[in-house]
């Protein structure tokens, strides 16, 4: 199917998967889990500068607070990076990370 008979909605989606593989690939790839745990964690620091736009965007996207959400900006993040990584194993499971 080409992409002018896909629908908008699907290829929206599409979209989303690969930016949030791309953004979980930036973090497995320079974050050092030692910082993590000790709570140290500087994000635009560890993510390089090509990663960082499309890290951000996802990370904070995820991270939203929603009315009456409590948590804070820390717990949020590590939601967020929990979120993210199961996004990225259900695509892998679905195949929706194909672009064909």
């Amino acid at each position: 199917m080409g992409s002018a008979e896909t629908p908008a909605s699907v290829l929206a989606m599409r979209i989303g998967v690969v930016a949030a593989e791309a953004a979980f690939a930036s973090f497995a790839r320079t974050i050092d889990f030692d910082e993590v745990a000790a709570g140290d964690l500087d994000f635009e620091g560890s993510i390089g500068p090509a990663d960082w736009p499309v890290f951000s965007l996802v990370l904070d996207t995820l991270a939203a607070a929603g009315p009456g959400d409590t948590r804070t900006l820390d717990q949020r993040r590590a939601d967020a990076l929990n979120d993210l990584a199961r996004i990225c194993l259900a695509a892998k499971r679905s195949g929706t990370a194909a672009l064909t």
